[in-house]
């Protein structure tokens, strides 16, 4: 038999030499310098946030899969060139792969909508698109991907493609609803800002929620609290003024996108204020947009006409709100004549007379900023005021708030330079109390005290037009009395039961306060 050679082979050890050691100590440089020169930019960002001022923009979304196919692109030589290109879905399939519509992935798009093509014809003639995750129909990648990394593949796959600054979650029903979606898709989305803040680019996150006259629904606060607390840096929260429904009780369009946009304005002065943040109410106000639906809207008696817009445009302006859009472009124009039932919504049409483009003439005037400028903004907090506004009688429209004062249904006071107006009778109940749902305060916000108010006399009633009531006195419906100084009503027959119950159980109460107006008329009779 053979001997096995056990001698150990030497092999000898590459030996670095010295010019690849200093290639390999350069290269560690570049990337550390690499590194700082991106943090540095964002310091840099951060800094000149901090001076810059946001001009309000405005862009209507388009609905890219709607038949027939809308040409976004021939916006792009128009006075209102930028859009919001919607909606990025999850697929049928696979919900972790991002679609249009969940008709198209984004390949497929290109080619079968020339999709890509049109974007760059559009920002070939100086337009620019963000684009819109969600919608009403289909679900919002977040709610059923549930893998981290795939998720922020998905949004990432997006933002790189079209190379957008600005995206726009449009959250509603199971999309909006969904606990466990919510906390998902703000935590992801926190990672996806921040995978561009490191790269030293901008990323500017839009909220788009449903809301009615009394502000933005409990899941709505929720959504928005979610994404403060993982650390996304919103650029705002647009409301979509539409589609009211039973919350509309006898207000008009306009009236009622109004109240919207100030009960939202009050709703985020408590939500960044419970994530630590400080904002004053114009900065509150650049972090609104308005999203009207133009023209006939769902419910048959809603219709958002052209004089509401030019309004409505007016109104958002002098409260210098941070964004103006519309839902949509596809539908800017009249229907023609053989359009019959103009209450049947269409996609392709206003159902109101108006010239083309007629909308967003009217909705984007005096909306000068784009998109990219806005992207580019940061949220830097406010000072903190160490005192309230002092409210001075003398410069006041209405009765300055008591915490012994009652106050029926209707009557308006001032309290720290705002008006609020009674929702029904109330006592001791703080007029600014932060609590963010309307039916949670007997106050309604109107707006702040304006320069060079002075006091409205204010209707009462003659000391002895009705007695004081008295538990042991006996009324018949139709009594009047006065408790505290305000006048009620009996609805009917009762005995020992306070009219201050009222107010906590109106329906139950035989006792109902009387309103200004009523006030007035019997002022009127009196005479």
């Amino acid at each position: 038999m053979k001997e096995a050679n056990t001698q150990t082979k030497f092999i000898p050890k590459r030996r670095l030499s010295l010019w690849r050691v200093l290639f390999a100590i350069l290269m560690l440089i570049g990337l550390a310098y690499g590194t700082t020169l991106s943090w540095d930019r964002w310091q840099q960002q951060k800094e000149e946030a901090k001076t810059s001022s946001s001009k309000p923009w405005f862009a209507a979304y388009t609905d890219v899969t709607s038949t027939p196919t809308y040409n976004f692109e021939q916006l792009g030589s128009t006075a209102t060139p930028e859009v919001i290109l919607s909606f990025i879905v999850s697929s049928t399939s696979d919900p972790c792969v991002p679609t249009w519509g969940t008709h198209d992935t984004l390949d497929q798009a290109a080619k079968k909508l020339d999709l890509d093509r049109r974007i760059a014809r559009l920002e070939q003639q100086g337009g620019k698109i963000a684009v819109s995750f969600g919608g009403a129909l289909n679900s919002e990648l977040s709610l059923k991907c549930t893998d981290f990394n795939k998720l922020f593949n998905a949004y990432n796959s997006v933002i790189e493609r079209y190379g957008i600054d600005t995206i726009d979650l449009d959250l509603e029903s199971k999309n909006l609803s969904d606990i466990k979606a919510v906390k998902r898709r703000a935590d992801v989305i926190a990672q996806v800002q921040e995978h561009y803040r490191i790269k030293g680019k901008s990323l500017a996150v839009w909220l788009t929620l449903p809301v009615s006259p009394q502000g933005l629904t409990q899941e709505g606060t929720n959504a928005v609290a979610q994404m403060l607390s993982s650390g996304v840096d919103l650029a705002g929260v647009n409301v979509m003024t539409m589609d009211y429904g039973a919350s509309l009780q006898g207000e008009t369009m306009l009236d009622a996108s109004k109240q919207a946009l100030i009960e939202t304005h009050r709703q985020l002065g408590i939500l960044y204020q419970q994530a630590g943040i400080n904002l004053n109410s114009n900065s509150l106000w650049k972090k609104i947009g308005a999203t009207p639906m133009i023209g006939q809207n769902d419910f048959s008696d809603e219709i958002f006409t052209l004089k509401d817009a030019k309004a409505f445009n007016s109104f958002s302006l002098s409260h210098s709100i941070g964004r103006m859009s519309m839902w949509s472009a596809n539908r800017d124009i009249p229907c023609g004549e053989n359009y019959v039932n103009m209450k049947v919504v269409s996609d392709s049409c206003s159902g109101v007379k108006t010239p083309a483009f007629g909308f967003a003439k009217a909705l984007s005037n005096g909306f000068k900023g784009n998109l990219t400028q806005s992207a580019g903004i940061l949220t830097i907090a406010d000072p903190k005021s160490n005192s309230p506004i002092i409210d001075d009688p003398k410069k006041s429209p209405y009765q300055i708030w008591q915490s012994t004062g009652a106050y029926p249904k209707e009557v308006k006071v001032v309290w720290h330079g705002n008006v609020y107006e009674a929702k029904w009778w109330t006592k001791n109940d703080l007029p600014d109390n932060p609590v963010l749902q309307a039916w949670q305060t007997p106050w309604q916000l109107i707006g702040p005290v304006l320069p060079g108010e002075k006091p409205i006399k204010q209707p009462t009633l003659p000391k002895g037009t009705y007695s004081n009531w008295s538990g042991k006195i006996v009324y018949n419906g139709g009594d009047r009395v006065l408790f505290e100084g305000i006048p009620f009503q009996a609805k009917w027959w009762n005995q020992g039961e306070s009219p201050a119950a009222s107010s906590a159980n109106p329906d139950s109460s035989p006792w109902l306060p009387l309103t200004q107006s009523q006030i007035l008329d019997i002022l009127k009779g009196l005479k």
